[in-house]
């Protein structure tokens, strides 16, 4: 009798809410809950700022500017007007492919408040509309060398001591961009820079706090009034078009279909100094494709982007050691579910704790199964150079996850505040210690006044998130020019 009695119920339209309340298979934990841990792993993951610390961020992004402009002027091998692309979040939060295992570990609230990762052109292809064919004869596939053939006899000679040389049989000389000695170059021009800025150092200027190479990027934290920012300043090449080894990419359907254009999502693309597991370090590079995962976010549900950012959180601590999976993994991931779901299934705003179990099953998955495709050229899996041993160890790790993820919320919550106490407390001890405000009056007339920092706040609140893009002519470094997307400033 029970079960007509139900029916009848339910064709009279009452409540249908089932009598338990939702729950995870897996683990038990109440979906319920888990949407609001990661509701609150996101208020407090989430940066407020007011007008003081816009104003400081402001500030650093000029230093950084002007400093790339006077490196660029110290022996004019930087091209004299530059596009830059400056990504919110350090290369340690996996905004762009590059291995983490060469970089030093700096934390947030110890070491910085805040982190951007700056792409800087060394050199530009900009002037071709077809596909662009790069040199991928002795290189994994993602990757590529970069005969210096392709530009022009000045270019050649202003890096070639950036180069590795090859001899050809028939007598030619072939010279070859070299990731790591640009980076050796890039690191010492900054290095000579900042010694000179800080020979004369002015009221309200930041105090850089530590310049160190990690790797191929040259990671600046700057001290500005009471906020500490961690710059990590890549090196590429910047191409626009679109890879030949990617075409095929763009003949399949994908999430962002009707939302973006193709041609903003192939606007360009770049090599980053990074090379595959058993590349020649010295002329290696990365294809990367953060200029279209800019466009592509925009297209991202807000739960998603919540999830992700929680499960990030998660997998940073507990997959640490080896160093074999980094974000950027769970970012291609991420991307892949955007592809295989319905969009009106990932735009559920109280869908974020399936949405997390989900990341986690999928990291699991490609894991066990050493294979995560990249995104835009699925042909090269990222994981293929991992031990049995690594992916089972990393695997068994989110299993403990995936059986308890409230737990690990949690933990990511405590640690999310904890570096919010330790910034705070230093902002504290930083008003009463000589570190300079960028509003004190130090009789600077360069010093920017509260009309940018109350532009600047608006445009943070505005696009919460957001990418940004600035093109700058390091010879006229007081006129930024500021893409959030598609809005220019």
């Amino acid at each position: 009798m029970a079960a007509p009695l139900a029916s009848k119920a339910g064709s009279a339209g009452t409540n249908s809410k089932p009598p338990f309340p939702e729950l995870d298979f897996r683990s038990g934990a109440r979906v319920e809950e888990l949407n609001k841990l990661i509701q609150e792993f996101t208020k407090h993951d989430q940066r407020e700022y007011d007008d003081q610390r816009a104003l400081e961020i402001h500030t650093a992004k000029d230093f950084i500017f002007s400093m790339l402009g006077m490196v660029q002027k110290l022996d004019q091998k930087l091209p004299v007007a530059n596009e830059y692309l400056l990504l919110s979040g350090g290369v340690r939060e996996g905004v762009v492919d590059i291995d983490l295992d060469e970089l030093n570990v700096y934390a947030r609230g110890t070491d910085y408040d805040m982190d951007f990762t700056l792409l800087v052109p060394a050199l530009k292809l900009h002037d071709r509309n077809q596909p662009v064919t790069l040199d991928m004869r002795h290189s994994a596939l993602c990757h590529s060398w970069l005969s210096l053939r392709l530009f022009d006899e000045g270019t050649i000679s202003k890096w070639k001591d950036c180069c590795t040389i090859v001899d050809h049989i028939n007598g030619a000389t072939n010279y070859f961009f070299s990731p790591t000695k640009v980076a050796d170059w890039f690191y010492d021009s900054i290095s000579i820079v900042l010694s000179e800025i800080q020979k004369k150092p002015q009221r309200g200027m930041p105090k850089v706090e530590k310049v160190e190479k990690n790797g191929t990027i040259i990671s600046i934290i700057l001290g500005v009034g009471s906020s500490r920012m961690l710059y990590d300043i890549v090196p590429v090449v910047s191409f626009k078009g679109w890879p030949a080894v990617a075409q095929s990419w763009l003949m399949e359907n994908h999430f962002w279909d009707g939302k973006i254009t193709e041609e903003e999502v192939i606007s360009g693309f770049y090599l980053v100094p990074a090379c595959s597991y058993k590349g020649k370090k010295d002329n290696e590079w990365r294809l990367s494709f953060a200029r279209s995962e800019v466009q592509l976010k925009k297209c991202i549900s807000s739960s998603l982007m919540q999830a992700y950012q929680a499960c990030k959180a998660i997998i940073i601590k507990l997959l640490s050691r080896p160093k074999a999976i980094s974000p950027y993994h769970l970012r291609s991931m991420m991307l892949w579910a955007c592809d295989r779901l319905p969009a009106s299934y990932l735009a559920q705003e109280d869908y974020a704790a399936h949405f997390l179990l989900g990341l986690i099953d999928d990291l699991q998955h490609c894991l066990v199964n050493k294979m995560c495709p990249n995104y835009f050229i699925p042909q090269c899996n990222m994981l293929e150079h991992l031990s049995e041993e690594t992916v089972m160890l990393h695997a068994r790790k989110l299993s403990s996850v995936r059986s308890d993820p409230a737990e690990h919320l949690r933990t990511a919550i405590e640690h999310v505040k904890a570096a919010n106490r330790l910034t705070l407390e230093l902002q504290r001890r930083g008003s009463t210690t000589s570190i300079p405000s960028p509003q004190s009056d130090g009789g600077d007339t360069n010093q920017p006044d509260d009309r940018l920092a109350k532009k600047l706040q608006q445009l943070v609140t505005e696009n919460p998130g957001k990418s940004i893009s600035v093109f700058i002519n390091p010879d006229d470094v007081t006129r930024p020019h500021f893409r959030i997307d598609d809005k220019f400033f």
